[in-house]
C-alpha cells in the first residue's frame, strides 16, 4: 500500500525540483526585462508540467549551442569590411548620432555616394529582381523568408536557373519554416540540379531535441538579393506573389522595397555571407576581399543594420527609438505588427507630446489574430498623446518603413514588435536622403489614402469584451 504513495511523492518532489530549477533559470536568465521574467514565473508556478514544457521550448532565446559557436567562428574568421574613411553628406551630418548607434550593431560603418529607387509595386519588385539575375556576370545571393512556389516566386527559380546555366555563381537561401512549401517542392531539387547551391536556414529538428537546437520559432526573417557585387535589395517583401494564396483572405499583401546601388551594397553582401557560411561550408573570403563597389557621383549616405539574437539584445528597439529622439517635425510609420517593448511606446509617445506630428499606419486585418489584439491594446494611450493612427483597408499593409522629417528613411524586414526585435534575423538600411525620403513619403501618403482614421471616440466605443481581450493578449508579450 505505500509503494504507490511513495511514487506518488517521488514524482511531486521531481517537479517541484524541475519548477525550482526552471524557476531559477528564468531570474538567471540575461536580457529579461522584469515584466517579462515575472510573467515566465507566473506561468511555471501556475502549470507546472506544461509551463516547464513551454519554457524549454519557447523561452530561451536561443539557436542552439552548436549554430552559436558556428556563427561565431564565420564571424571571427570574415575579412574585416574594408570601408574607406569618407565625410558624410552635409544632409546626413545632423544625424550621424544615428549612424553611429547603426556602427555599433554590425560594425559596419555609414557610406556615402550611394544610389536607390523605390520600385513601383510588388510584381514590378520582383520583374526587376529578375532583369538584374538575367543581366549578372559574376554572382546571385537570395536570401528569404518566404519563398513560394506561386508565379512570382518560380520567376525567380526560372531566372536564377538560368543564371547557373551561363556560369554564373548562384547561391540560395530560405528559411525552413517561411519557406517549408518551396524547400518541399520539385523546384527545389531542380535549382540544385541546373548547378545553384542551395541552403535551408534553421532546419526544423524533432520537437524532444529542440532544446539543444534553439526555439523553433527562432526564424531568419532577411529579405537579400545581392547581385554581382552591385545592386541589392532592401524591403519588407518575401519572394512571392501579392495575392499570397496561403493567405488569400488577407491578400494583397503590399510591400515596399529599395533598389541600391554603391558601396552599401558590401555591407548586405557580409549579412548574406555571415548567414551562407553560417550553414554552408563554404568560405566567400575572397568575395569580401575584392574591390569595394565604386561610390557614386552626389550619391546619399546609407548604412545597412543586421539585428538578431545573437547581436546585443534589443538593438532594433534602440534604432526606432534613436530615430524617433531625432525627429524635429514629421514621423510617419507603417507597419503590420505593432507589440512594442515599454521604451519604444514611451518613445512614439514622448514624440507626440513634444509636438511632432506623429502618423503610423497599421493594417486594418492582421493575418495574426494574436498581433491584431495585442497592438489594439496600445492604441488608447497612443492617441492620448496626440499620435494619428491609421487602419489600412487596401489589404494587408506590410511595409516596414519610417520616415523623418522628409529626410530620414528606415527599411527593411523588422517590424515594431517584440519578435522582431528579440527573436528574428532582420535586415535594414538606414539611409539620408531628401529625394528618396520623399518618394517614400508619397508611398505613405498613398496608404493613407486608402486608410481609415482610428479616433479614441472609436475606441472608447469599443465593447468591454474586446477591450479585456486585447489586454489579455497583450499581456502574453512578454512570454516571446
Amino acid at each position: 500500500m505505500t509503494q504507490p504513495h511513495h511514487h506518488s511523492l517521488s514524482l511531486v518532489t521531481l517537479i517541484v525540483l524541475l519548477k525550482l530549477a526552471v524557476m531559477t533559470r528564468i531570474l538567471l536568465r540575461p536580457h529579461r526585462d522584469p515584466a517579462s521574467r515575472i510573467a515566465w514565473m507566473i506561468l511555471v508556478a501556475t502549470f507546472p508540467a506544461m509551463g516547464i514544457v513551454i519554457y524549454l521550448l519557447f523561452g530561451e532565446v536561443n539557436i542552439g549551442k552548436g549554430r552559436a559557436r558556428r556563427l561565431r567562428e564565420v564571424l571571427a574568421g570574415m575579412p574585416p569590411l574594408e570601408q574607406s574613411p569618407a565625410p558624410l553628406s552635409s544632409e546626413a551630418e545632423p544625424y550621424r548620432h544615428l549612424f553611429e548607434l547603426g556602427e555599433s550593431i554590425n560594425g559596419f560603418a555609414p557610406v556615402t555616394g550611394n544610389a536607390a529607387r523605390l520600385l513601383p509595386d510588388s510584381n514590378a519588385t520582383i520583374d526587376a529582381m529578375v532583369a538584374d539575375i538575367d543581366a549578372a556576370t559574376d554572382h546571385v545571393h537570395l536570401l528569404f523568408y518566404i519563398w513560394l512556389p506561386d508565379h512570382n516566386g518560380l520567376k525567380i527559380v526560372e531566372a536564377v536557373q538560368r543564371a547557373a546555366l551561363r556560369g554564373v555563381s548562384c547561391r540560395v537561401m530560405a528559411d525552413a519554416l517561411g519557406s517549408r512549401i518551396m524547400i518541399a517542392s520539385p523546384h527545389w531539387s531542380a535549382m540544385r540540379d541546373a548547378g545553384v547551391r542551395v541552403a535551408v536556414a534553421y532546419p526544423i529538428v524533432n520537437p524532444l531535441f529542440r532544446p539543444l537546437h534553439g526555439r523553433i520559432d527562432l526564424r531568419n526573417h532577411r529579405k537579400i538579393v545581392v547581385i554581382d557585387d552591385r545592386v541589392t535589395y532592401c524591403g519588407s517583401q518575401n519572394c512571392a506573389d501579392p495575392e499570397f494564396l496561403i493567405k488569400a483572405k488577407y491578400a494583397p499583401w503590399v510591400d515596399a522595397v529599395m533598389r541600391f546601388e554603391g558601396p552599401v551594397v558590401r555591407e548586405n553582401q557580409y549579412l548574406f555571407a555571415s548567414d551562407w557560411m553560417t550553414f554552408v561550408d563554404e568560405n566567400l573570403e575572397g568575395l569580401l576581399k575584392s574591390p569595394l563597389p565604386s561610390p557614386i557621383a552626389g550619391g546619399f549616405t546609407a548604412q545597412v543594420l543586421g539585428t538578431g539574437p545573437t547581436v546585443r539584445a534589443s538593438a532594433m528597439s534602440e534604432v526606432f527609438e534613436t530615430i524617433l529622439f531625432a525627429a524635429r517635425r514629421e514621423v510617419i510609420i507603417t507597419t503590420p505588427y505593432y507589440v512594442p517593448d515599454d521604451s519604444l511606446q514611451n518613445a512614439l509617445c514622448t514624440a507626440a507630446y513634444r509636438g511632432i506630428d506623429v502618423t503610423i499606419i497599421f493594417p486594418a486585418r492582421n493575418d495574426s489574430w494574436v498581433v491584431g489584439a495585442a497592438s489594439r491594446s496600445y492604441y488608447r494611450e497612443l492617441l492620448d498623446a496626440g499620435v494619428k493612427i491609421y487602419e489600412y483597408d487596401g489589404g494587408l499593409l506590410h511595409t516596414k518603413s519610417l520616415t523623418v522629417d522628409g529626410k530620414v528613411t528606415l527599411i527593411g524586414s523588422a517590424n515594431m514588435d517584440r519578435r522582431s526585435f528579440d527573436l528574428n534575423y532582420e535586415n535594414n538600411i538606414l539611409l539620408v536622403d531628401s529625394q528618396l525620403t520623399q518618394s517614400m513619403i508619397a508611398r505613405q501618403q498613398h496608404y493613407l489614402a486608402h486608410s481609415h482614421a482610428v479616433t479614441k471616440d472609436a475606441v472608447e466605443a469599443w465593447p468591454l469584451s474586446q477591450c479585456l481581450w486585447n489586454n489579455l493578449i497583450a499581456t502574453l508579450g512578454p512570454l516571446l
